[in-house]
């Protein structure tokens, strides 16, 4: 199969919903190849990892998409992604980067352990409470949407009524990420901006009335202090924290979730030593990837691999395919958390890595041991449904039976159990 022929295949929903065989074709072709005039895609771990810490290659920044898309300030949904540090490239990225870093520093992650544990157990319960005699319940809804955004909204300041928002409005806004979207498609990601941004207008003038300890008063604070952060930008980068700070650990508990009850050898280790999650965490991040890719642009022209990227060269970074790059993972369609090497590209490199990177990892490290031990007859039910997206790979609808719960943990280990014993 052509490049042009696999890409095109991997755009379809067949392909969004299963994009492994398309990134195996395109991989054929070498770990970087031309798919069409001006666009190069990226399979390959080692050169996706060098272009996204060049500092040539850049992403679509405003300036750059004034002279692509003269009209897009017209869409609340580009607009509300295009003013966020996810969408602006050095100066303008590091200074805003800078000033939502303080709450993602790697202590204030390690102090967020208990609070993500007692989330997670009053989960479960909830989960067993609906669950009783073998009701089936969707895991999606009832786990790994609420925990993430519980844990994002606790450090942005957001009311726990207001949460269940949030759901609805950042599926259609993120629909704007995907490399490819209908104009049907783009009204409705506008409308799902439009709700994000008008809660987050009245997040911050309440704010500036009643400052708190949170993240959101934090940036209100930058912006009013000067010329650190415009409006435009606050709004932006209050909505991308938001969306960043659950879309993607919500897609990594319900992939993981789903391997995990596919290999009951791997998850019964995991049960009985949980001290091994952080391996378990990478190698899920790695296996299916909750961020399959993410696109750049070259500032001058990059030759890699023999390939020659000019200056304008489109760069489709297929994370997912790097993760399943042979020459770094032997096997690499087999799960396996004992791998020499992880660090999956799943949370990106370079200036972009993720920021809530730590954070996610924190809370699936928590998540999988705890629903492991505390539901040891946690059993698929029925048809999980996919959503047909690419970029940001999850599940709508992953159905469960959950069985008779154990006990909640005390002090993040199993009740009578010494902290670090298997």
């Amino acid at each position: 199969m052509e490049p042009a022929e696999a890409l095109a295949w991997l755009m379809s929903p067949e392909g969004r919903v299963d994009p492994y065989p398309a990134y195996e074709r395109l991989r054929a072709h070498g770990p970087i190849v031309q798919a069409e005039p001006g666009v190069f895609v990226v399979t390959g771990y080692a050169e996706a990892d060098e272009l996204l810490r060049d500092a040539r290659v850049r992403v679509l920044d405003e300036h750059l998409r004034d002279g692509l898309l003269p009209n897009w300030r017209d869409s609340p949904a580009v607009s509300s992604i295009a003013r966020s540090m996810l969408r602006t490239n050095p100066p303008d990225h590091s200074r805003m980067r800078r000033l939502a870093a303080g709450a993602f520093t790697p202590r204030r992650i390690a102090a967020m352990r208990e609070v993500v544990a007692a989330q997670a157990d009053e989960l479960i319960d909830a989960m067993a409470s609906a669950g009783q005699g073998g009701s089936p319940v969707d895991f999606m809804t009832d786990f790994a949407y609420p925990l993430p955004v519980g844990v994002i909204c606790e450090l942005l300041g957001v009311p726990a009524a207001d949460r269940p928002l949030f759901r609805r409005w950042t599926a259609d806004l993120t629909g704007v990420l995907e490399p490819e979207i209908t104009p049907a498609e783009l009204a409705v990601a506008d409308a799902g901006a439009t709700e994000l941004r008008d809660y987050f207008t009245d997040l911050v003038a309440d704010r500036r009335r009643h400052p708190a300890d949170d993240l959101t008063t934090a940036l209100v604070q930058a912006h009013d202090a000067g010329e650190r952060l415009t409006g435009e930008e606050l709004l932006a980068n209050l909505v991308i924290l938001l969306v960043a700070g659950f879309e993607t650990t919500t897609n990594l508990l319900g992939n993981g979730l789903a391997v995990l009850l596919a290999h009951p050898r791997a998850a019964d280790v995991l049960r009985q030593h949980p001290q091994h999650a952080p391996a378990y965490v990478d190698e899920l991040l790695r296996f299916d990837s909750p961020v399959q890719l993410t696109t750049r642009t070259s500032g001058e022209s990059v030759r890699l691999d023999g390939v020659e990227v000019p200056a304008g060269g489109w760069l489709l970074l297929l994370l997912g395919a790097a993760n399943r790059d042979p020459r770094r993972y032997p096997q690499p369609e087999r799960f396996d958390p004992w791998r020499a090497q992880p660090n999956p590209l799943s949370f990106g490199a370079g200036p972009h890595y993720c920021l809530g990177a730590g954070l996610a990892r924190l809370e699936a490290q928590v998540a999988f041991p705890t629903l492991l031990r505390r539901l040891p007859g946690l059993t698929p039910a029925g048809q999980p449904r996919r959503r047909i997206r690419l970029t940001l790979r999850g599940y709508d609808h992953l159905p469960v039976t959950v069985g008779e719960p154990l006990p909640a943990t005390v002090g993040g280990a199993p009740a009578g159990t010494a902290i670090g014993s298997p």
